[in-house]
């Protein structure tokens, strides 16, 4: 293999291929990355078995070949390089890069002991644009559960019908569900994408313009999500997903609107004391106030009044001070709107002032 490209365009695909590295891994080939010089393109493929990222470059391709070679190792010398041509030469095993000024040598691993990458048979895809999906990658992925004891809550329900796509997480405490807009729907579109998957899927779409489009393909087991010069391919969670949609209230007794910033520096204020008792807030709302309060720790106790807009009756919620938090942070826009239900054990639904489609339930505690 011998071919000619930039140093810029090498360091992105590796920087990109990269996420898809567990340093980890107990086989040695997978700490590695695939480089395949092939027509006019260089192609870079990484794996964890769970996932893989794909990228390819413009090349100057002299002799086609392939050949693996450390991930981390590999980007961090392409790094430190200038940006200009580089040449890279495979014999013997090896891969030797070389600059104006310089030639490095680096022991790679044969092509041939990399796992094959599945293909993905269509049963359904659509298409969606970069900043729809990024955004709701933010707004979701978050309330999706950590561990893996309950495996289809540690992923991104994904279903799709007609031009739009829901996707929600939840880790049975609380629950997001975006609705965005999509194109060229095609087949069944209903499975469960592990949120590791899509927090790669964030990271990737990071680098790449807000106007492009996404064309997502979906099999029986897999997805692949392909943008640009990437393809990302992961496997699904297999199970079905709660039928959630009979939790989300569909009436409320008290309607509260927050300024976010201001509500996000109360609750850091007083979460001080309240994650000393399992993170535990009570919310009084009376006479267009409300009055935040945490109960006596052993470090003391916190009372904060919001002045606020406010619809409806008096009420009275405990909530976890950090969900209320996470979902402030990720929720997007300067105004939020809280309804709280008839009793204290109703769900209570948090919605962007800004914008439609959004939606985020948090399961009160026993006050």
């Amino acid at each position: 293999m011998r071919l000619t490209c930039l140093q810029k365009d090498l360091l992105r695909a590796l920087t990109t291929t990269s996420k898809a590295v567990d340093v980890n891994n107990t086989l040695p080939v997978l700490n590695n990355v695939l480089l395949k010089a092939e027509g006019k393109k260089l192609y870079f493929t990484s794996t964890n078995l769970e996932i893989a990222v794909t990228y390819n470059i413009e090349t100057n391709v002299k002799n086609e070949g392939a050949i693996t070679i450390p991930s981390k190792l590999f980007t961090s010398y392409i790094n430190y390089l200038k940006e200009e041509n580089i040449e890279i030469i495979v014999e013997g095993g090896d891969i030797q890069i070389k600059t104006n000024d310089s030639k490095t040598r680096i022991k790679g691993i044969p092509a041939t002991e990399f796992p094959p990458i599945p293909m993905v048979e269509k049963e359904g895809g659509m298409l969606v644009k970069v900043k729809d999906i990024n955004k709701a990658i933010k707004q979701v992925v978050f309330a999706a559960a950590l561990n893996t004891t309950r495996p289809i809550l540690s992923g991104v329900y994904f279903s799709a019908e007609k031009s739009e796509l829901k996707m929600v997480s939840t880790d049975s405490y609380r629950l997001s569900e975006k609705i965005l807009p999509i194109s060229q729907v095609s087949g069944s579109v209903n499975c469960i994408v592990p949120a590791k998957t899509i927090l790669e899927l964030g990271s990737i779409l990071d680098g790449i313009g807000e106007d492009e489009d996404v064309n997502i393909v979906i099999s029986k087991n897999q997805i692949m999500f392909m943008v640009g010069p990437v393809e990302l391919i992961s496997r699904l969670i297999e199970g079905q997903f709660p039928n959630y949609e009979q939790i989300i209230p569909k009436t409320f007794k008290t309607k509260v609107e927050f300024d976010v910033g201001s509500l996000s520096l109360v609750l850091k204020r007083i979460n001080i004391f309240a994650k000393e008792n399992n993170n535990k807030i009570i919310l009084k709302v009376a006479d267009g106030k409300v009055l935040i309060t945490t109960e006596s720790t052993q470090y003391g106790e916190g009372e904060i009044t919001l002045e606020t807009a406010v619809e409806g009756e008096n009420n009275e919620i405990a909530l976890n001070s950090q969900f209320l938090l996470d979902a402030l942070g990720n929720i997007g826009g300067s105004k939020i709107s809280m309804e709280i239900g008839e009793n204290r054990v109703a769900p209570v639904m948090l919605k962007p002032k800004e914008g439609k489609g959004y939606t985020h339930i948090i399961m009160p505690l026993k006050i």
